[in-house]
């Protein structure tokens, strides 16, 4: 971790899962430097926690479809523990019984702000199609994903306007510590 980030009184808690196939790639240790600037960004969120994985196509698919409704892989995922998302698809659909169970925490544990889920083999594509190296794709969707923790959304211009303003901030702070190289 840079010094710079240690030498502040409150420092995030992140918990980063790679899946194995992807560990030759992605350094555990770069997407917790990513995440914890990212958190840093805001004096609210900077003695947070959140836990980011990154996971498979098949992963992100089942998961976008079980809790969002909607068929296919998308790039991120984030589930708030404080902002609740859209639920799109055409069903009605309520948590269950037992999907409720399995999120009773007990009341000494810190959810922090929640999880970022994240198919690595939709960043390759996306930088690829964008032009510029995965690990800047990397960093993009896991910022992206934790402001969406934050309560940031980019349903409405303003909203997209001020999370793509927040995104910009975080990726200079990246470049100045030298994580994007």
């Amino acid at each position: 971790m840079p010094v710079s980030l240690m030498a502040r009184a409150a420092v995030p808690n992140v918990s980063v899962q790679v899946f194995e196939q992807f560990g030759d790639d992605v350094s555990g240790e770069w997407v917790t430097d990513i995440a914890m600037v990212t958190l840093l960004q805001d004096a609210q969120t900077a003695a947070e926690s959140v836990s980011v994985v990154i996971a498979d196509d098949e992963t992100v698919a089942i998961i976008n479809e079980e809790y969002r409704g909607l068929p296919g892989v998308t790039d991120v995922l984030s589930f708030s523990n404080v902002h609740s998302g859209a639920y799109y698809g055409d069903d009605d659909r309520k948590p269950s019984a037992e999907m409720i169970e399995c999120f009773v925490m007990s009341p000494d544990f810190d959810p922090g702000l929640g999880e970022v889920i994240i198919s690595y083999p939709q960043t390759c594509r996306q930088a690829r199609d964008a032009g510029h190296t995965v690990k800047i794709e990397l960093a993009q969707l896991v910022a992206h994903g934790i402001f969406h923790l934050i309560g940031y959304d980019h349903e409405e211009p303003a909203e997209a306007a001020r999370m793509r303003s927040k995104e910009r901030q975080a990726m200079t702070a990246f470049a100045e510590r030298g994580l994007l190289k």
